[in-house]
């Protein structure tokens, strides 16, 4: 049987592993769902061309994308990433983040996931052990990571991540993987959704502006499943604090994209982590005393 330090290694090799092929999910599933959509559109104009006897114009076939194919390319030269400059972590190093190829600069951001998977699944295992409880919140690290990475890039919250958590969060409770009885998880899941849900819409009423994506809703639910009910009023104190300070900082360096606003989900998903490495009390305590309140 494995011990806390072996536990952690093992989790660490696992996370390189995951955060590799999150950086994949994290880069393609925005343009998947692009693709998607465009596809609807595609398909609703296809049919209202019918139903006015108008023949439907033919459509370019364009390239498919899906998080499997076609195999990662250097988007400068279109040099193919080969197998032995793919390991996570080490291929960079190797290649002092530069193309095989073309040489052109590789986003440090790469090695970055990796490692910060790699510290987050070390510390479930470390913590919980080779157990269902511990892959339970490794997957919980991952598809939160993903989810705060995708949304500050696009603004999107995809209901491919969204939705599992919820309903993983929900499962584990059920299981018994996690301390949170189900009924908590379940009042958890409907008070995040709900909450939000009320704020977007009085500050709609107010303003006639959205304030936020439905997708907030969905991953505040999520964590109201994995965590309980009562882990909702710290977990949106700190999400909201720590989003405005960001959101002043860069509204002073000039950094604030179209229309003044940054989104919310990657804050949520902090704060989500601070309960996880901490428990959500604790960490409401830790970021009062860094207020000095």
């Amino acid at each position: 049987m494995l011990i806390g330090w072996e536990n952690a290694a093992l989790g660490g090799v696992l996370g390189l592993l995951i955060g590799s092929f999150l950086n994949v999910v994290i880069h393609r599933l925005p343009k998947i769902m692009e693709q998607q959509w465009a596809d609807e559109c595609r398909h609703h104009a296809e049919e209202q061309a019918l139903a006015t006897g108008q023949v439907p114009a033919a459509a370019a076939a364009a390239a498919r994308i899906s998080l499997s194919a076609p195999r990662s390319r250097c988007p400068h030269c279109g040099h193919a990433i080969r197998w032995h400059e793919n390991i996570p972590v080490v291929s960079y190093l190797a290649l002092r983040g530069q193309c095989a190829g073309c040489k052109a600069r590789i986003s440090a951001r790469y090695p970055l996931v990796e490692l910060a998977t790699a510290a987050l699944f070390a510390f479930c295992l470390g913590h919980w052990g080779l157990s269902p409880t511990g892959l339970a919140w490794c997957g919980f690290s991952a598809a939160l990571l993903a989810l705060a990475l995708i949304d500050w890039d696009t603004t999107l919250l995809p209901d491919d991540i969204t939705l599992p958590l919820l309903w993983a969060g929900l499962l584990a409770a059920a299981l018994r993987w996690t301390d949170v009885p189900l009924a908590d998880a379940v009042w958890g899941a409907a008070a995040g959704y709900l909450s939000l849900w009320l704020v977007f819409w009085g500050f709609k009423l107010a303003t006639g502006k959205d304030g936020m994506g439905y997708g907030d809703f969905k991953l505040f639910a999520a964590l109201g499943a994995w965590f309980g009910w009562q882990a909702l009023v710290p977990i949106i104190l700190a999400a909201s604090v720590i989003g405005a300070i960001i959101g002043l900082i860069m509204k002073f360096r000039s950094q604030l994209r179209e229309g003044g606003y940054i989104p919310f989900g990657p804050f949520l998903a902090g704060a989500g982590f601070a309960a996880l490495l901490f428990g959500p009390q604790r960490m409401l305590e830790r970021f009062l005393g860094l207020l000095g309140l």
